[in-house]
């Protein structure tokens, strides 16, 4: 890895055990992922950055349709008529909520929302298409913007506009409902672990914590290095909730007349400031190939030499077919070229010069650990794919080592409390069930509640807030 002490390109970098939400931000800006609007706590994304959600999307596109899912697209706004129909939805989002008030210049005989999520529409839509069980059921994702006035915001982890999915199902049953929230959250786990490199906590939000208007929510929280906790997908049930205040009913085998059950789930921009925060370092980003723009950068040494180039030009033209490759060509120097695509998280950086070119060799360098390997450009297919393979399941390994080391145990509350500001990170405690000592220990210790695991084991018999008998372990943890 290069040295950022002698590097104009990295200097700008803060020590991220300095400060971390500084560190962060040059990240975003350095590696050219981002860049801030004239609108307050919206962001530009740059072509690097978009490319990289790009991937993202296909990878989940591909994975919701294996599993019969269907791409729609709604309206950006929603007349506030319509937003009124599901009393605890509404109350859930009314803080964050853009209106639109007038048009031109005339003021609206009713306000529009800009949508900070999609439920009503879907509901008003479903009660005008599902008339049998024959409909049934129905497997809709759209990929929008939505808007929530955020107070505090920060680039892609928390925007006043951000981008995401939204997954919203229509079904016969309560069971079907069920299998459909608890599927998607495992499409969520799958993709982290094996595109992203990042392992997660599977398990339910509490009633506090779960989604305005869902009968439960279930999530995936992610640990980041500086041990804060990353909600970084849900899947939530709604039951016939929404079905029976926005009237979607069918007709069964029987004849009798029905109300669906409902699903929704969702999953941002955000993840590429949970990337960030997991994997990259003091030189920048650290990028996991799955979704890294280019897998692999080929770096010509001493170019303008006979051949170099041509050379270059010839393994790239290999690899195309086992990656996604591309030949720096540019004056630059060597070096200067070294640390920007080192910024950039390129997973590896291929180096072939003249003496390369006599012995049929090139080198072959690991962007996430800074180890040189030379090989034989006869076998270069095989080395690649198997690097990056090695490269994913490394960031993987680390990721999941650094959680095990930053997951704790607290019996009781002064444990806690000690844990929580000397030791940041994951902290099972057990829990009575009791909404006011989830907020106590909000409003006490600045943890929340992030999930009740699916694999429960037990830390005590009691509550580690009033000490009470205790119902659930819970994984409790500051976050973002």
């Amino acid at each position: 890895m290069a040295d950022n002490k002698n590097n104009k390109n990295i200097e700008a970098i803060t020590n991220r055990e300095d400060d971390f939400a500084r560190w962060y931000t040059d990240v975003v800006k350095k590696a050219e992922l981002a860049d801030y609007s004239s609108v307050r706590g919206c962001i530009i994304f740059k072509p690097y950055g978009y490319a990289i959600w790009e991937l993202m999307q296909r990878e989940l596109d591909d994975r919701f349709k294996e599993t019969g899912h269907e791409n729609v697209y709604m309206p950006m706004f929603i007349p506030e008529g319509l937003l009124q129909k599901e009393k605890d939805h509404v109350e859930g989002f009314a803080p964050e909520v853009a209106w639109v008030t007038h048009g031109g210049n005339e003021k609206l005989q009713e306000r529009l929302c800009v949508r900070p999520t999609s439920e009503t529409l879907f509901c008003e839509h479903y009660a005008n298409i599902i008339q049998s069980y024959r409909d049934l059921p129905k497997l809709y994702n759209q990929w929008c913007s939505v808007v929530r006035w955020e107070k505090t915001t920060r680039p892609f982890l928390r925007t006043m506009e951000f981008l995401w999915q939204e997954g919203h199902t229509a079904h016969a049953t309560a069971e079907e409902a069920q299998e459909e929230t608890l599927r998607m959250l495992n499409v969520y786990a799958e993709f982290f672990e094996n595109v992203l490199a990042i392992p997660v906590i599977k398990g339910q939000k509490t009633e506090k914590e779960k989604f305005a208007g869902a009968k439960a929510t279930y999530t995936i929280e992610a640990l980041m290095h500086d041990g804060k906790a990353l909600q970084s997908g849900t899947s939530h049930n709604f039951g016939d909730g929404f079905a029976k205040a926005f009237g979607i009913q069918y007709t069964d085998k029987n004849n009798e007349l029905k109300s669906v059950h409902q699903t929704s789930w969702g999953l941002s921009t955000r993840m590429i400031g949970g990337l960030i925060m997991v994997h990259s370092d003091n030189n920048g980003l650290v990028l996991p190939p799955g979704v890294a723009p280019t897998q692999v950068m080929i770096i010509p040494v001493a170019q303008h030499k006979e051949g170099v180039l041509e050379k270059a030009a010839e393994i790239k033209s290999r690899l195309s077919k086992v990656c996604r490759i591309k030949l720096d060509d540019s004056d630059k120097s060597p070096g200067w070229k070294f640390s920007e695509h080192e910024m950039k998280g390129v997973p590896i950086r291929l180096e072939i010069g003249p003496r390369d070119i006599e012995n049929n060799q090139c080198v072959l360098a690991r962007r996430d650990t800074g180890e040189k390997i030379t090989v034989s450009l006869d076998a270069i297919e095989e080395e690649i794919t198997k690097l990056l393979k090695s490269i994913h399941d490394g960031l993987y390994e680390k990721a999941l080592n650094f959680r095990d080391e930053h997951t704790y145990k607290a019996e009781n509350y002064d444990e806690f409390v000690k844990i929580i500001e000397e030791t940041p990170g994951f902290i099972k405690a057990m829990w009575c069930g009791e909404t006011e000592c989830e907020e106590a220990m909000k409003e006490k210790t600045g943890a929340t509640a992030r999930c009740i695991p699916f694999e429960e084991e037990t830390v005590s018999d009691k509550c580690v807030c009033c000490g009470k008998p205790a119902k659930h372990l819970v994984y409790w943890g500051k976050a973002y």
